[in-house]
């Protein structure tokens, strides 16, 4: 794994687990990274990572909301 520096103004309050766990959602959201692979990249089970999704407004299905009213309604 690599390391990445990131300058942040003093003003951005956010924590290091924040800014790590946003890297992790977006990329998960993305499909760049399985959820146990961000989790990994979080630092935390992936059971935690799983529950912490909604969050950062992140969904753990990969379904979007049209699909599966979609799907509901073609039932």
């Amino acid at each position: 794994m690599r390391t990445v520096v990131l300058r942040l103004p003093d003003s951005v309050e956010l924590t290091d687990f924040d800014i790590t766990m946003i890297l992790a959602t977006r990329l998960y959201e993305e499909g760049r990274l399985s959820a146990g692979q961000a989790a990994e990249l979080a630092g935390i089970t992936k059971r935690s990572f799983i529950e912490l999704l909604g969050t950062y407004k992140v969904s753990a299905f990969s379904t979007s909301a049209e699909d599966l009213r979609s799907d509901i309604n073609n039932d």
